[in-house]
Order: structure tokens, then C-alpha cells, then sequence
């Protein structure tokens, strides 16, 4: 799937599209990482590129670039119930709040905590496979280039979290939206 991006896209379009766009920018350009560089949801990507002296076609390519890679990382609901029912071995860890984990919880799934994660970085294991959940799959990406960064080559995070999972495998899950959620 391309990313379809261009000059008049504004920033919150973008960043609603492809969450990604905001970790691409500012690890690329350093765009959106503090009070000099920032900018504003109606901003467009252009004036952004503008005010920062970037090449409009650069940014594109770079966000255009980020967003194959971080599909790579991405796995899709009806691939992790494939995993669960072809009796994969993997490591869910959810991403989730406690209280979003204690009400709705997918099998064999742990909740991510620090001494989890610690343990994890630890394991001497670095090609197990990892899957990470997270309520809709606006942080799942930041969460895999994380894992990754530390040598977990092997980590995926399921596109649309655990609501679209809700969604497309097992709809008797119960959905649900939390009060700082977009109503969009």
C-alpha cells in the first residue's frame, strides 16, 4: 500500500493517515521535535517544509520510505489469530494500559511492564518472535522500532490493535473507546 501524500496534506491529515509521519519527519529533518521546529495540525505538509528550508520532494520520499518500511513491521489481525491457531510460538505483549488489559485480554497475551521488558532485552533469545498489541495501532509502530532498535529483529505489532482485531477475527471481544480517543 503507498502512502498517498503530498504538499496540501495537512499535518493532521497526514499524521491521522499515517502515524508514523511524525517519528519519519523528525528523525529524518528534526522536524516536530521541539518549540523551533514544530508546527500546527492545520499546517500543510509544504508550509511545514517551508518554514523549515526541507525540499517538499525530500519529505515526501522520506515519509513515502518510512511507511513501507514500518509495513513491514506490521502484521494483520487474521495473521495473529493464524498464529494462535497453527500453535506458533511467539510472545504477545500488550501495550495497553493495566485497566485496558484487565477488561479485555486476548489469550496467552501479557501485559508490557518495565520489568517485562527488561527481561525480555535480556533474553538471550534475540529471534524469538514478538507480537505487540495496542488498542487501535496508533503507538505500535513506535513501540516495534523500539524492540527492534535493541536487537529484537523479529517484532511485529498488529495493524490496528486490539479493535480491529475485535473487528476482523473475533467480534464476541468487546470494543471500546477511550475518553482522549478521536470520535472519528
Amino acid at each position: 500500500m503507498s502512502l498517498d501524500v503530498h504538499g496540501n496534506l495537512t499535518m493532521k491529515a497526514l499524521l491521522e493517515e499515517y502515524p508514523g509521519a511524525r517519528r519519519a519527519l523528525f528523525a529524518a529533518f528534526h522536524i516536530g521535535g521541539c518549540q523551533a521546529c514544530a508546527y500546527a495540525p492545520e499546517d500543510s505538509l509544504a508550509t511545514v517544509c517551508d518554514n523549515n528550508e526541507i525540499p517538499l520532494d525530500e519529505a515526501i520520499k522520506c515519509l513515502r520510505e518510512s511507511h513501507d518500511h514500518d509495513q513491514e513491521m506490521l502484521i494483520q489481525p487474521t495473521e495473529l489469530q493464524k498464529l494462535f491457531d497453527e500453535g506458533e510460538l511467539f510472545v504477545l505483549l500488550d501495550t495497553r494500559t493495566r485497566e485496558e488489559f484487565e477488561a479485555i485480554t486476548l489469550p496467552k497475551a501479557r501485559l508490557m511492564t518495565q520489568e517485562l521488558q527488561t527481561e525480555i532485552f535480556a533474553d538471550s533469545n534475540q529471534e524469538q518472535k514478538i507480537v505487540l498489541l495496542d488498542h487501535q495501532g496508533r503507538h505500535v509502530l513506535d513501540h516495534c522500532a523500539w524492540f527492534r532498535g535493541h536487537g529484537l529483529k523479529n517484532t511485529f505489532g498488529v495493524d490496528g490493535g486490539i479493535d480491529r482485531f475485535a473487528k476482523d477475527v473475533d467480534p464476541s471481544i468487546p470494543r471500546y473507546r477511550l475518553e482522549i480517543d478521536d470520535p472519528s
